[in-house]
């Protein structure tokens, strides 16, 4: 794949915006109709929920596939009839409207049931990311303590490896058999004990709300610091169903949705799976990404759609090219992250119709989707928000002389922000002090109230917009948000080290930014670079290690004690302008070496895959 630079237009003139418009024309009424139609069942029905919509799916569309991946194909019905086993479980164990059920599987078809499940309830599903270990993996346990804590059997050994630092005092613990091959007596199989649940719609579903929290997505967000627990309440994920299923895409019963994404981010729960529920249409998952046998599992579930984060193209873009990529059923695709250079090759490769870019935080208040096609956008957004001039060198929004924020010109970059309202609400993080920190008050009048998203978009013109970069310490690595701070706290515990500061920086051919931590040591230590890694890789997912490593003897400081990083991320893992110890971990090593003049032009060049 090529590193050239790619000329990326920055701004839409009226013309491709007149164009644009004239091509969804025939299907403007419908898309606005549907549109109506969804925004007013939603604000009608305050009695609805997830679990509602898949009965009245089940009941619709009883032998259509709901789930399909190579764990085998569920129809509606039998869906419906596990979730059904999964609520009448968590009710005999207690469970209510409101309390917190704790699920931690890999992408298999029991996911999705107990997630079901717990929507019929009303419980609210702590979905856990099988990606953390460490301090992180144990908070986001602790963070909402589950109520029942329900651990597939793929992740029961490195949940018994944190199980001491996690409090069980107050839960029910129960192992969901996988394969049968992990036999432990640390967590109870309740495989059977479900079996026996009653299949039954449970009468607990009518009573839940469209206000009610459905889910618990951890997320480290733009802040830094371990995961926070951002709340997803029934009303988004229905008005998903509306927007994605209805307006944004075309849906059918007989479509399929790949998402080979983990259904414990908001890609999954909150893009990819509620169109395709509402339309009584298929999700095909598998357990992890494959970049390899993506063509297969899209020719095998017949896949219309596919849900993606900008990494999974990348990575699909680098595997061999066939004549007959572009053979396939797959003609949408929707996410996130697409980069501008391999937009157009992407589509070009895969035959892809229609690229419906979007942007939005799992906690935000708006979303932004490239309802129109626009090459190389993000889209619109259909509530308010605001692109403001952001002084990066300061850390703050640019103000006018009477103290309010100032909007970015067409072609201009600078901070995002979105209003908070009735219409638009904040659910904000399970931790208040949390939620506080994400909102701007006073932005262009007295009283007004905006959710700060973090991210720096370019304004394109015509209220359309382009992802630029994210602020704040976190980074974006293989389609994961990377907290700096959880990083320097396991860096800091390695022997010999006196204190850490972790950054992003960008590398040519790479989605995101890598990792890179400047290190000062203790004196006259000797730090041992093959256990560091191990230290890392034990503490940390995999996609949090710092790809780069450089020694300092001591760090540049604001007047408020915060470690100065513009410089640092400036001078990147250049040996030319590296004056200290420079070191990179390579693809396939167990140890950082020396970036030498050779490996720096093959890292520029694109030749390794990190």
């Amino acid at each position: 794949m090529s590193t050239q630079p790619v000329k990326i237009p920055t701004t839409l003139s009226a013309s491709e915006f007149l164009l644009k418009i004239i091509e969804i024309a025939p299907r403007l009424p419908s898309m606005i109709f549907n549109l109506i139609k969804g925004l007013k069942s939603i604000g009608s029905n305050t009695n609805n929920s997830w679990g509602l919509e898949l009965e009245r799916i089940a009941a619709q569309y009883p032998q259509n596939a709901a789930v399909k991946s190579p764990d085998g194909t569920l129809t509606y019905q039998e869906l419906n009839e596990r979730a059904n086993r999964f609520a009448h479980y968590l009710i005999s164990k207690g469970v209510r409207r409101g309390d917190v059920v704790t699920l931690c599987f890999e992408n298999r078809p029991e996911l999705l049931a107990a997630y079901c499940g717990c929507s019929k309830v009303g419980a609210i599903a702590s979905l856990i990311n099988t990606n953390q270990r460490g301090d992180s993996l144990v908070h986001s346990f602790n963070l909402n303590r589950g109520k029942v804590v329900l651990i597939g059997e793929e992740c029961c050994e490195f949940f018994i490896e944190a199980r001491s630092g996690i409090d069980l005092s107050q839960s029910t613990l129960g192992m969901v058999r996988d394969a049968g091959q992990f036999k432990t007596k640390d967590v109870p199989d309740i495989t059977d004990e479900l079996a026996r649940q009653n299949g039954a719609n449970p009468s607990t579903t009518k009573s839940v709300t469209l206000k009610d929290t459905m889910a618990y997505v951890y997320t480290s967000g733009t802040t830094g610091g371990l995961p926070k627990a951002a709340v997803i309440i029934n009303k988004r994920t229905l008005s998903a169903m509306f927007w994605f299923g209805k307006f944004v895409m075309p849906v059918k019963p007989t479509d399929t949705i790949y998402i080979p994404l983990p259904f414990f981010h908001t890609n999954a729960i909150t893009v990819g799976w509620p169109p395709a529920l509402y339309n009584g249409a298929a999700v095909a998952l598998r357990r992890k990404f494959s970049a390899s046998k993506f063509l297969d599992d899209v020719r095998q579930f017949q896949a219309t759609h596919f849900v993606y984060v900008g990494e999974v193209c990348r990575y699909l873009m680098a595997t061999p090219a066939k004549p007959d990529d572009h053979q396939t059923t797959l003609k949408y695709i929707c996410g996130n992250g697409l980069r501008p250079d391999i937009w157009m090759p992407f589509k070009k490769r895969f035959g892809i119709d229609k690229i419906y870019e979007f942007y939005g935080a799992a906690e935000g208040v708006g979303v932004f989707t490239n309802f129109l096609n626009i090459d190389y956008s993000v889209g619109t957004s259909v509530t308010p928000f605001a692109i403001v001039a952001y002084d990066t060198e300061n850390d703050r929004p640019v103000k006018d002389e009477k103290g309010f924020l100032k909007k970015v010109g067409k072609g201009e970059t600078g901070l995002l922000i979105m209003e908070i309202s009735e219409k638009t609400p904040f659910a904000g993080y399970s931790d208040k002090k949390k939620t506080e920190e994400k909102i701007f008050r006073d932005v262009f009048r007295k009283g007004d109230l905006w959710f700060n998203t973090g991210d720096m978009l370019r304004n394109m013109g015509f209220r359309h917009a382009q992802f630029a970069d994210r602020l704040g310490d976190t980074f974006r690595w293989k389609g994961e948000n990377v907290a700096t701070q959880e990083v320097e706290k396991a860096i800091d515990t390695f022997p010999g080290v006196k204190q850490s500061a972790v950054y992003g920086i960008s590398m040519p051919g790479s989605d995101g930014k890598a990792g890179m931590a400047a290190v000062i040591r203790d004196e006259n230590a000797a730090i041992d670079l093959s256990r560091l890694v191990a230290h890392l890789k034990t503490g940390l997912p995999k996609y949090a290690v710092p790809i780069f490593i450089r020694f300092v003897p001591d760090f540049e400081w604001t007047a408020t004690h915060k470690i100065k990083k513009t410089n640092l991320k400036n001078e990147g893992y250049d040996p030319a302008r590296v004056r200290e110890e420079l070191y990179v971990l390579l693809p396939g090593s167990e140890t950082y070496v020396p970036v030498s003049e050779e490996i720096y032009r093959n890292i520029t060049a694109g030749t390794y895959k990190f």
